[in-house]
């Protein structure tokens, strides 16, 4: 009987044949993946980049680490602390801060993340001469008003006497602001959205599984005690009545720029480690007990004041094909 016989390069064409769907199973994106976005805190003027990950602990830079858009908005033309919200309608809308003074913030828009609208400037303060800065905006879709909520921290030189001197500087005592659109062409006129009795900058709004809201800020505070951590406040509405800040949910390092998410039952928030250069992570499930994991996650280097958002499959194919990178 005559014997089959394969020369070594045809047994090596035949197995990679067969390797061929074990590889592409190995490199298959999971149904839900996970973008963050952020900035450099030395390269504000160059825009907001992006990350990605299969699982929200690993990410890497989409787009070789090179931002995606380049602000033009707002006095300064910076682009700090992106915020990434997409709609009920699937358009993307981003806001940024546009400057570490000033009266407005920046505003644009995307269908696919890759092409963007043309950037607007969003005076949401210049009705406040006393107005110092417009630090940190970030958006929410309001169900029940049907509307967007946009919201922001802001100090007013004169108002909260009361924690004036609880930072070294005076136009450094902030309160969280917001107004409303429906299309972001007409805004409702801006007004205080949260004011928990200290000084607060960077609030984040996320559902729980009641359908209430919960608020992450940062507790701002410098003086008589330092406090410089991540609260957490629950609210009937997106736009209160609001509870009594919980705790800090973060270490003794300096914390600031909260994001959350919900992952399969557990509450996520990210946060920046403001003097240590990096991004940290606590988790819970019951929104009591909190688990500092923050050894777990793999950033870009030097990545700042982030936002974390999920993306199907078929989005982050389309983001990958546009933008190649390396695997988280």
């Amino acid at each position: 009987m005559q014997r089959l016989f394969l020369h070594r390069p045809a047994w090596l064409a035949l197995l990679l044949v067969f390797a061929a769907p074990l590889r592409a199973a190995e490199a298959a994106l999971p149904a839900t993946c996970y973008l963050f976005a952020y900035f450099y805190h030395d390269q504000e003027a160059e825009g907001f980049r992006l990350a990605w990950s299969r699982d929200g602990y690993a990410f890497a830079m989409l787009n070789a680490g090179r931002p995606l858009l380049t602000p033009t908005a707002g006095e300064k033309k910076l682009m700090r602390d992106p915020c990434l919200y997409r709609g009920p309608d699937g358009t993307w809308h981003l806001v940024w801060t546009t400057g570490w003074t000033g009266r407005d913030i920046g505003y644009a828009s995307s269908l696919d993340l890759v092409h963007w609208s043309e950037q607007k400037t969003l005076p949401v303060m210049a009705h406040e001469p006393q107005a110092q800065n417009c630090w940190a905006p970030e958006i929410v879709w309001d169900d029940a008003r049907q509307r967007y909520l946009i919201f922001w921290s802001t100090t007013i030189l004169g108002k909260f006497r009361e924690t004036e001197l609880s930072n070294t500087r005076p136009e450094r005592n902030h309160r969280i602001y917001a107004t409303t659109t429906t299309d972001f062409a007409t805004f409702a006129p801006t007004r205080l959205l949260y004011d928990g009795g200290f000084n607060v900058i960077d609030a984040n709004l996320l559902r729980d599984d009641d359908g209430r809201w919960l608020m992450f800020v940062k507790n701002e505070t410098v003086q008589p005690k330092t406090e410089k951590n991540i609260r957490m406040i629950r609210g009937e509405t997106a736009e209160g009545p609001w509870s009594e800040a919980s705790p800090a949910l973060t270490g003794d390092y300096w914390a600031e720029g909260p994001t959350s998410i919900k992952v399969d039952g557990e509450y996520r928030v990210y946060f920046d480690k403001h003097r240590l250069d990096a991004i940290g992570l606590v988790r819970s499930r019951d929104l009591r007990h909190w688990e500092d994991v923050s050894d777990r996650i793999k950033m870009p280097a030097h990545a700042r004041h982030g936002c974390i958002v999920a993306v199907s499959r078929a989005e982050m194919e389309r983001l990958l094909a546009a933008w190649p990178a390396a695997q988280p």
